[in-house]
């Protein structure tokens, strides 16, 4: 059920401490040559409405900004500051519980570690808040592809790599532009850069020309299954 085409009325009649809800992010960042700038958007919104559908959950309209940070530089990449992404999940959060929500899944469709912390961060910070009970679980559907003993992933695939362009390949082919040659960035180790681009001028980590579409529906699949049955688990106990 998407929460954005309810009636304020239906919201009072309907949700409750079982209900379940679903708040998908990503970010408006590069993803190579071959990929839609909405690349981390696209995956969330889709396995977070189709989890939806299978569990009766509540989907959120998702926020589509989030920080970037080896991709800053890019033309079209659109970051948020850290502390400005922490607040903003704070208030979102912090609103579903007084909406009466008490099981929330944080789905974002980009897994950089700045990103992911200020999340999780802002997670913390609202359970300490309230003093209601709250099941919440924060996480990039990348947190479960990466684990997937279902499907061979390639050793350093990752950002518009592989299994990111198979996946939009099945989800969105219409936004896909050919393929692009592999990389693999070499990340000066402990540094804090002010351009990693130069260490990364193409914006891919890993090899797109491995894509399939079936690779991608597999991935999906797979992702959603695993997806449900933690929330299952989650709500259960």
């Amino acid at each position: 059920m998407l929460l954005e085409e309810m009636t304020t009325e239906e919201i009072r009649e309907n949700v409750n401490e079982s209900s379940i809800a679903i708040l998908p992010l990503g970010a408006i960042e590069e993803h190579g040559p071959h990929l839609p700038l909405s690349t981390d958007c696209i995956q969330p919104e889709y396995v977070a409405n189709k989890v939806a559908e299978r569990l009766g959950a509540y989907v959120l309209p998702i926020l589509k900004y989030g920080q970037c940070s080896s991709t800053k530089n890019f033309p079209g990449t659109i970051t948020l500051r850290f502390d400005t992404l922490r607040m903003i999940m704070e208030d979102l959060i912090s609103e579903l519980v007084r909406m009466g929500f008490r099981n929330i899944i944080v789905l974002s469709g980009h897994a950089g570690r700045t990103h992911m912390t200020a999340l999780k961060l802002a997670g913390e910070l609202i359970l300490e808040e309230h003093d209601v009970d709250i099941n919440l679980m924060i996480l990039s559907d990348y947190d479960i592809a990466y684990t997937m003993n279902e499907i061979e992933i390639p050793v350093n695939d990752g950002h518009a790599g592989m299994i990111e362009t198979s996946r939009i390949m099945a989800i969105r082919p219409d936004l896909v532009k050919g393929t692009a040659k592999s990389h693999h960035p070499n990340f000066p180790p402990f540094m804090v850069l002010k351009n990693p681009e130069q260490y990364f001028p193409t914006g891919i980590m890993g090899d797109p020309q491995l894509a399939t579409k079936e690779f991608g529906e597999r991935a999906n699949e797979v992702i959603i299954d695993k997806l449900v049955e933690m929330i299952q688990r989650m709500v259960m106990e």
